[in-house]
């Protein structure tokens, strides 16, 4: 199934299918498993490594936001080594990280240990994760990016419902240090074997072919030139905002509707079809995109947020959460497509890892301080509500930011 030296396209069965499309396949497998392993598998195991290590909750979850952190940090290098040398080599030695990790994982006897696990386990997702595959998918299309990127992200939305299941099942029957074991295993066989063979750099990300066969630097902004811009600026901020946002929420929201009445495993629940509207969402972002442009779907998206940050003090009142649960969740499902298809058509391909790389650097960095700084500011502001109003008018603003920074930005296409 592998291109010959130079081409772009393989032969399967009586038809040939542009590499890219492999690529999109490859990755959607490889960001389920990961996802679904490292990720969603930590909360999974959250109780039993709190019993078994003798710790507080907080001190447990510190191990994760550490993590997130320096995945954080990590992102602008790992988005420059993917402009300059490809995604193969780095995702490989990244899922063989994250498996060595895994494994240790579940040999962990104290917090010493597990904080240096995560750590490190923070190089081996910002390696695996959603911003390397996005670099790597962005490199092969310079049509059909937002379909090639929304089929990514529709696939590995199903990671926690495939895995959290599974991980609980495992968790039951075998305890959670084997099951790490056994998902460590898991993690191996299948992301390690496709990042190695099946990953290639595409013909976007370097270079691009003319048609008299010769090679010219493909179009995009460098990073330097990027953020001498304001719109550049303006989308790290508002990413920024909204990543602190849907991170104080999917950790606030279930004390603030026990307080009012909810019981815990139906403010459980609202979380969870939360995340499942993140589906449809991005299904239907691709056709909106296409007829507001991507500046006015990147607003929209913020704006979609404050909405729906914006009932929650009225959901007692309502007496259902489903409007709510249906406005956020699309919008929290738009808000990854927006971040990645924005910088692609506004930057250009070119430099898309690097650029990408240090949006993100503020985007997931939100998303590790977002549940303390929520507390932080309930703190502050004295309940609830004033938090909830706060982040809502704070996405107004940034919604309105992003119009105004990106009146007269002539994208890529």
């Amino acid at each position: 199934m592998t291109p010959a030296h130079g081409s772009q396209s393989v032969r399967l069965g009586s038809r040939d299918v542009y590499y890219g499309w492999i690529i999109v396949a490859a990755v959607s497998i490889t960001e389920t498993v990961t996802w679904g392993i490292i990720y969603y598998g930590f909360p999974v195991f959250l109780r039993p490594m709190e019993q078994d290590l003798g710790a507080s909750r907080v001190a447990i979850t510190a191990a994760f936001s550490i993590g997130l952190g320096v995945a954080a940090l990590a992102a602008l290098p790992v988005g420059r080594w993917i402009d300059r040398h490809g995604g193969r080599g780095l995702m490989t030695v990244g899922s063989c990280l994250a498996t060595a990790l895994t494994f240790a994982w579940a040999r962990v006897e104290n917090l010493p240990a597990l904080y240096a696990v995560w750590f490190l386990m923070g190089l081996a997702m910002a390696a695996t994760l959603y911003e390397p595959a996005f670099a790597v998918v962005v490199s092969w299309f310079r049509q059909g990016r937002d379909r090639a990127l929304l089929t990514v992200t529709l696939v590995a939305g199903f990671a926690s419902t495939i895995f959290m299941p599974l991980e609980a099942w495992l968790l039951e029957r075998v305890g959670w240090r084997d099951a790490l074991t056994i998902l460590a295993i898991v993690l191996a066989v299948i992301t390690i074997p496709i990042h190695a063979l099946v990953l290639r750099r595409g013909p976007t990300g370097a270079t691009a072919r003319a048609a008299d066969g010769s090679r010219t630097e493909a179009p995009g902004k460098t990073l330097a030139q990027a953020s001498r811009t304001l719109v550049f600026w303006v989308l790290s901020i508002a990413f920024f905002v909204g990543n602190f946002a849907t991170a104080a929420v999917s950790v606030h929201l279930i004390p603030f509707l026990v307080d009012r009445g909810y019981s815990a495993p139906l403010a459980a629940a609202v979380i969870g079809w939360m995340g499942a509207m993140q589906v449809p969402g991005r299904i239907v972002f691709v056709p909106i995109s296409a007829l507001l442009g991507a500046r006015w779907m990147v607003a929209s998206v913020f704006f979609g947020q404050a909405v729906g940050l914006g009932q929650i003090p009225f959901i007692a009142l309502m007496g259902t959460a489903v409007p709510f649960i249906i406005v956020m969740g699309a919008s929290n499902g738009m808000s990854t497509l927006s971040r990645a298809t924005s910088l692609a058509q506004i930057f250009g391909p070119r430099h898309y890892g690097a650029i990408s790389g240090a949006v993100a650097l503020g985007a997931n960095g939100a998303r590790a301080i977002g549940p303390v700084g929520a507390s932080l500011l309930l703190l502050g502001l004295g309940s609830y509500p004033s938090v909830f109003w706060t982040l809502a008018g704070s996405l107004v603003l940034v919604s309105l930011a992003v119009l105004i920074a990106g009146a007269g930005v002539k994208g890529e296409n």
